[in-house]
């Protein structure tokens, strides 16, 4: 009976060990593959250019603060260090519980086109406060020669009339506050909300939000078929658009779950970005015009836009 009982004490001890070893596991697994490029079916030629990397080498630096959001983030365009130039800026708002080194694929995509990239540790970012709070902190980068008592790199590097922000789910909603509540609010040049929480499901969970008063230009994303995207459905998203008064696009990725619109529009985020804040003419034909790429793209559907 002895005997017995050890056994069972060893197997339920490795049972335990096992255990662990895959909670640790899928605690560190990225949410976004590093080779997710790859993976991603595209529609249009300027989407498939857009989605792959920049030309842009990239360097990580990151700075731990006491907040919630445990630190800052920061990917770069490596040349940044011996450069004179200013740099363009997206800053990344996170998921509900998918923090920015989950998804740190997409930043370093983004610094690969030569944007400087920021995000945090936030699990709940539908306030818009960590946004906040990148902004504030490249903004004391920029305009300090030394940071405790350190040459700082980024002095003078950050372009503050050229900044972006984009998120999802819950990250969709921080954009929304960061553009129209917080302090910094009207910094932002452009804005992307990736599946944002819709407002009936905000307003439940008190993430409260008025798209009224969005102002700066925005484009909403949200999947379709595959299950749809539960958090916004095609209806829920088309409100959010609606409200919003003008220079805004919608639209819908086929076949695309609401986890997976994290990266799948991936190319034309990066094009959005690349036309607002860089004043890129090639990606601008993805939007703009009457044979815009967007219209004949069968990736895509339920395609609105209200340029003026």
């Amino acid at each position: 009976m002895g005997n017995i009982l050890k056994v069972i004490g060893v197997i339920f001890l490795c049972f335990i060990v096992v255990l662990v070893i895959l909670l640790a596991y899928l605690v560190r697994r990225p949410f976004v593959d590093k080779n997710y490029h790859k993976k991603v079916e595209t529609g249009g030629e300027i989407e498939r250019k857009y989605i792959r990397s920049g030309s842009y080498e990239v360097s990580y630096v990151e700075e731990r603060v006491l907040q919630g959001f445990e630190k800052y983030e920061i990917y770069y365009p490596t040349e940044l260090k011996s450069s004179d130039k200013k740099y363009p800026v997206v800053v990344f708002v996170n998921g509900t519980g998918v923090k920015a080194s989950k998804y740190s694929a997409l930043l370093e995509h983004m610094a690969s086109w030569g944007f400087v990239v920021i995000g945090t540790e936030e699990t709940y970012d539908w306030n818009g406060f960590s946004a906040e709070m990148c902004i504030r902190h490249l903004f004391r980068l920029n305009e300090k020669e030394r940071i405790n008592d350190k040459d700082n790199i980024f002095y003078g590097k950050i372009d503050a009339n050229r900044v972006g922000i984009t998120g999802h789910s819950q990250g969709g909603v921080g954009v929304f506050h960061a553009i129209t509540t917080q302090k910094h609010k009207d910094v932002y040049k452009a804005a992307v909300a990736i599946s944002p929480t819709n407002k009936e499901l905000a307003k439940n969970l008190e993430w409260d939000y008025d798209a009224t008063k969005i102002k700066t230009p925005i484009l909403l994303l949200s999947g379709a078929g595959g299950g749809d995207d539960w958090v916004v459905t095609g209806e829920q998203l088309k409100s959010i658009y609606h409200d919003i008064p003008n220079r805004k696009f919608m639209m819908r990725r086929s076949n695309t779950d609401h986890g997976s619109m994290l990266y799948a529009a991936d190319g034309y985020v990066t094009a959005w970005f690349m036309w607002h804040l860089q004043g890129d003419t090639e990606s601008a034909k993805v939007f703009d015009g009457s044979r815009a790429e967007l219209q004949v793209n069968s990736c895509y559907e339920d395609i609105e836009s209200d340029w003026n």
